[in-house]
């Protein structure tokens, strides 16, 4: 595979598709992955059941004592939640799971053969997921091993990414985590894709990593900041971040909670993420945003009580519609967008 090849497509984990192919998609999700907190497993022993008794209690808690919710790693759930999402309207997903969350390129391919579309991410997540061996790569290295997840495949198979993310940046940012988003951008820089960046949990990081980028000579128009509602609560710096003319990504949809157990922000609901959705549209930035659920636990999955992949097309979008959105917003929002940012350049 070359650059050349790759202009204009959107590399699927079952390979290149045109963008128009794509259909409503979710730019940031995991469908197999691994977060559990370093030290919680050796801390607390055996996995927790998930029950009716308890299901709602480890949402609410975001799971930060019960082992094993952090464990998505059985296909075939995977692929009935997949299914369940194409039920409810979905068809592609941004699968981000990478160095440090137990990626699985061949268990992608796998549920995206049976079910839908998947574009699936590389590169590295915060510092404190990383291996020793893998944190302390050079940049060189790290680009290198971006550049050949999207140009020849990850490891021994031929299966390739298809956006370069979710990038882990935490507050304030770590030197391996600065050479992290330093290889993300020469990677850019030589493939054309998008990078999609988890910063770090605090407004100023999301500043930081944008003029990071663009320092070193990164496309921010194709700079994706995830997790923004749970980083940004003043509207104003909402706004000054989009006028940076990166893409703003809504990706907590579906946690309906306020409390934040990582930080002392107080989360939006859903409603309030359509609210600040809706300011942006309103000062013309409208092409720069997406939407997302970052389901990474069981229990948001359907099968274990939550409200699943699907979430965004079965509930928010016909609520979207009543509080003021147009069918072309709507579109823009989750087909357009994501169309556009997918495409290599």
């Amino acid at each position: 595979m070359d650059r050349e090849t790759l202009s204009g497509k959107v590399q699927t984990v079952r390979g290149l598709i045109v963008p128009d192919a794509l259909g409503p998609t979710l730019m940031h999700e995991h469908l197999l992955c691994d977060v559990t907190q370093p030290g919680l497993a050796a801390a607390d022993g055996e996995e927790v059941e998930i029950t009716l008794e308890n299901v709602w209690e480890i949402n609410y808690t975001w799971g930060t004592h019960h082992l094993g919710n952090s464990r998505i790693l059985n296909r075939d759930v995977a692929v009935r939640e997949m299914r369940r999402l194409r039920d409810d309207g979905g068809r592609s997903v941004v699968e981000l799971t990478n160095h440090g969350l137990r990626r699985d390129a061949l268990g992608l391919r796998e549920i995206a053969e049976l079910a839908d579309v998947v574009v699936m991410g590389c590169g590295r997540y915060i510092d404190a997921f990383l291996s020793p061996e893998v944190r302390e790569q050079g940049v060189d290295e790290i680009a290198r091993d971006i550049v050949g997840d999207i140009l020849e495949g990850v490891r021994d198979s031929d299966v390739r990414a298809g956006i370069i993310g979710e990038i882990g940046c935490s507050w304030p940012w770590t030197e391996a985590e600065r050479r992290s988003m330093r290889g993300a951008v020469i990677a850019q820089q030589e493939t054309g894709g998008a990078i999609t960046v988890h910063p770090g949990r605090h407004v100023e990081s999301l500043f930081e990593v944008v003029r990071f980028v663009d320092q070193a000579g990164g496309d921010v128009s194709r700079t994706i900041i995830g997790h923004v509602d749970r980083t940004i609560t003043d509207i104003e710096d909402l706004i000054r971040l989009a006028d940076t003319g990166c893409v703003i990504e809504y990706d907590l949809f579906g946690i309906e909670g306020t409390l934040y157990p990582f930080s002392e922000l107080l989360l939006p609901n859903d409603g309030a993420r359509l609210r600040a959705i809706r300011v942006l549209v309103d000062r013309g930035h409208l092409d720069r945003i997406v939407i997302s659920q970052d389901i990474c636990t069981r229990t948001r999955q359907t099968e274990f009580g939550g409200h699943g992949y699907g979430h965004i097309y079965r509930n928010v979008v016909p609520f979207m519609s009543r509080v003021g959105f147009d069918e072309d917003e709507i579109d823009t929002i989750l087909v357009g967008n994501p169309a556009r940012l997918l495409a290599f350049q």
